[in-house]
């Protein structure tokens, strides 16, 4: 019993360390990715600012040169990047992201000798060679900007169809909030006054004024005659009349 729990232990001990050691090498990677990442931006940034010094500083062919190199450069990166942010929405841009790749062979090839010329002592032969990178470059960026443009014009186009259908869906729903139907209402009554009680009120509600009583209730006299009188205990008997 006691040697079984030694080996789950040791187990639970090894898995432990075999996870953190994997996690710290995905950590570890994660960061030297992030690392190679800013330096290559850091790198390509101060070589695009130093193309863009030497076409202003150094006129001739190597100011040429740098101009080239440095439309290359522009294109190709703008066009990677179009595509990879429109491949993750459009899955068909595959297919194109797969001939940039091939382009980008060619576009490596063009910028590694336009960077080696950069060094070449002979002018002559630097200008002889010009008119041939020049097109070159031309014919790169020109596939290059295609393809950029050609997946900015699709996903455009695929936000002009959804607006459109958005726009159609929302005046079907205006149309259908602003339809409605105007029923007259039942015309507002007063309040019914309650049934009167027979007993107590006679079928009146409102008390009677003198000249309202009718006929079928007499007036009552306003001197009741000394006969009709009633008789309280403490009243005198009255006295007969003398004749005499």
């Amino acid at each position: 019993m006691v040697g079984t729990l030694i080996t789950v232990v040791a187990l639970l001990f090894l898995l432990f360390v075999v996870l953190g050691a994997y996690a710290t090498v995905k950590v570890v990677g994660a960061a030297k990715r992030g690392v190679d990442r800013t330096i290559s931006q850091a790198r390509r940034t101060v070589e695009d600012t130093t193309l863009r010094a030497k076409t202003l500083a150094q006129p001739g062919p190597l100011g040429e040169l740098a101009q080239l190199r440095l439309k290359l450069r522009t294109s190709m990166r703008a066009t990677q990047d179009a595509l990879h942010a429109g491949v993750a929405e459009d899955e068909s841009l595959k297919e194109s992201l797969g001939l940039f790749e091939r382009l980008s062979v060619h576009g490596h090839e063009l910028d590694d000798e336009l960077k080696r010329l950069e060094t070449e002592p002979d002018r002559g032969a630097l200008a002889s060679r010009l008119p041939g990178l020049r097109e070159r470059t031309e014919r790169i960026t020109q596939s290059a900007d295609s393809l950029r443009w050609a997946a900015r014009d699709r996903a455009r186009r695929f936000a002009d169809d959804d607006l459109d259908s958005l726009s159609a869906q929302i005046d079907v729903e205006a149309g259908a909030l602003r339809h409605w139907t105007t029923e007259p209402k039942p015309a507002a009554s007063w309040p019914e006054a309650p049934a009167p009680d027979a007993a107590t009120s006679g079928g009146q509600t409102w008390p009677d004024s003198p000249e309202s009583r009718t006929a079928e209730e007499p007036t009552r006299s306003a001197i009741t005659p000394p006969g009709r009188r009633p008789a309280y205990p403490w009243q005198k008997k009255p006295r007969p009349e003398s004749t005499t």
